[in-house]
Formats: structure tokens, C-alpha cells, sequence
């Protein structure tokens, strides 16, 4: 039977046992609980950065080599499981046209869901 001040872990509930001011009875009960209070952010930028490094990977595909320049169309972006809400930074240019980028690949919407695909210049 529990003792009414007996310390119990924050993780599983069982008594501790040692030091005072213990709040874990093992590592793993340590790592368990730290985990899942992180749990819910970690997730959501893990999970848009996957989302990110996908949309890069089905644009860079969409190059041929040593090309700057590419043109597709919203159907074939969309059946490689790109998806348009994930973005890292607008470019508008000197005529208005504003393209949308994935770290160093971006696209520009043009007509009849067409777009043109290009590759950042470093400086």
C-alpha cells in the first residue's frame, strides 16, 4: 500500500524509492514523459518540414539536366502528391508576376493550370 507523501513517478505512477526529490524512477520513465510533453509541437514542424522537403523533391523532378527552367501542369504536381499550402517564401519580380518557392525551386501559375518551373540563382 502507498503512503500518503510517498513521491510517485510523473510517468508511471509507481512509488519512488531514494532521494527526496526524485521525480522519475528510471531514465526511461525520464525520457517518456519529456517525449511526450514535446510530442505535439515536434510533430507539427516535423510534419511540415516533410511536407516542404516533398514539394522540393516532386519540383526538382520535374527538371531536366542542367535546366533552369521547366513547364508542368497543376494535374501532374497534383499526382505526385504536391500540395500548394506548403511554401517557404514569395518572389514578386518587376512585372508583377509572383512566384511561389519551395526553398530554391519555384513556380509561377500561368493559364490553363500550367506553370513554370525555375531554379534560383545563387548569388
Amino acid at each position: 500500500m502507498q503512503e500518503k507523501d510517498s513521491p510517485v513517478c510523473l510517468n508511471c505512477n509507481k512509488t519512488l524509492k531514494g532521494r527526496t526529490d526524485k521525480k522519475f524512477c528510471d531514465d526511461y520513465c525520464r525520457n517518456t514523459y519529456n517525449n511526450q510533453l514535446k510530442a505535439d509541437k515536434n510533430n507539427l514542424v516535423r510534419n511540415v518540414n516533410n511536407a516542404l522537403g516533398k514539394n522540393r523533391r516532386i519540383l526538382d523532378s520535374l527538371f531536366k539536366i542542367n535546366e533552369e527552367t521547366s513547364k508542368t501542369t497543376k494535374e501532374k504536381l497534383l499526382q505526385k502528391g504536391f500540395q500548394f499550402k506548403y511554401i517557404t517564401q514569395l518572389y514578386t519580380n518587376k512585372k508583377g508576376n509572383v512566384y511561389y518557392f519551395c526553398y530554391d525551386i519555384g513556380y509561377l501559375p500561368l493559364e490553363n493550370d500550367w506553370y513554370l518551373l525555375v531554379k534560383r540563382k545563387e548569388d
